[in-house]
């Protein structure tokens, strides 16, 4: 009962269940964040498929690189990338073009703070390509207009490919992978600093998009005490809308801490919306295992694996509940209805 076996096991089965679950969703549905969180959960079989490999039979070179490249890179940036194909039509915007730009500005300050070799002009680069790009999502936002997602799905892609290309030219060196000494699990510590800086790029954009996104969307649905007042109605004058744009970004987060105990009575008493302890449960999941993986980036690996289960576990518990607002539950691919359900109002 190695740990550093049974714990990614439980990850990968877990996931490519998930990932089942929401490609058969996508079929009957057609959204496209649906078939984007899909993907995201079957990267993050795959990733965890690599550790319970590696943990069983033994790490190389091959084992190595996919478990960088799609665990470390690709798995928050297309969870979070779902959220903002869910969120598309909102105002999400604005959190999201804050998100990538404190992915940007943590990209440079952790150059700054362990001078990783071989970097070279990776942190700037990466920091601009932020900056720029926020700023052109927060336009876009400003303008009402839904491009704003389509932007941030050609970062996810672009980031996809281009991170595929470096991992498939870069040199490792013997024996082709690294482990930590004292628990086993891997660590990114053969990787040159441009490919080991799109971790902390691509995990703050997506975790933050996903956790946030999950937290915007319970207080969309939750009842609201509004100790904070703010309008973003069009209409207002530039002026007076981006200042309570601003009030905005303290408002919301004080309103849903205020507005906390009300949810709690509504859900003891049964009235709460579903998507409200859904959506709290995929922000929990969603900041688990970012929390743990930032910290293997950085060396402390001994909750690693525990956070990667626990971040999917509470992911799953989210869609189950969440599951709710379908009309029907069924045997996936098939037409076998196994409970019918009302779609919440």
């Amino acid at each position: 009962m190695d740990p550093n076996v049974v714990l990614p096991l439980g990850s990968s089965v877990l996931s490519f269940v998930f990932a089942i679950l929401l490609i058969d969703q996508w079929r009957e549905r057609r959204r496209p964040y649906q078939l984007i969180w899909a993907i995201g959960m079957a990267w993050y079989g795959i990733s965890a498929g690599t550790e319970f490999v590696g943990g069983f039979a033994g790490w190389n070179e091959p084992l190595y690189r996919t478990w960088y490249l799609v665990g470390a890179v690709w798995v928050a940036a297309w969870l979070g990338l779902g959220t903002v194909y869910l969120l598309r039509k909102t105002r999400f915007g604005y959190a999201f073009a804050f998100s990538l730009f404190l992915a940007g500005l943590f990209t440079f300050l952790a150059q700054r703070r362990y001078d990783y070799a071989g970097s070279g002009a990776a942190p700037y680069v990466y920091f601009a390509i932020a900056a720029v790009l926020a700023l052109v999502i927060v336009y876009l936002s400003f303008r009402g207009s839904e491009r704003w997602a389509d932007l941030a799905g050609l970062v996810v892609i672009g980031g996809t490919l281009v991170s595929a290309a470096m991992m498939a030219t870069v040199a490792i060196p013997a024996p082709g992978y690294a482990l930590d000494p004292q628990t086993h699990i891997p660590v990114g510590d053969l990787f040159p600093g441009y490919l080991r800086l799109l971790t902390p790029f691509f995990n703050v954009t997506g975790a933050f998009a996903l956790g946030l996104g999950a937290m915007y969307s319970a207080y969309v649905f939750m009842p609201k005490r509004r100790v904070v007042r703010y309008s973003l109605r069009r209409g207002q004058g530039t002026a007076a809308y981006l200042a309570n744009l601003a009030v905005a970004g303290l408002a919301i987060p004080v309103n849903f801490l205020v507005s906390l105990p009300g949810a709690i009575r509504d859900l003891v008493r049964g009235r709460l919306n579903s998507r409200v302890p859904a959506t709290i449960l995929i922000a929990i999941g969603a900041l688990i295992p970012a929390y743990t993986s930032g910290l293997n980036r950085f060396g402390s690996t001994s909750g690693f694996f525990v956070g990667e289960l626990l971040g999917v576990l509470f992911l799953f518990l989210g869609y189950l509940v969440s599951i709710e607002v379908m009309q029907t539950i069924r045997v996936p691919f098939t037409r076998i209805v196994l409970r019918a359900r009302q779609i919440e109002a």
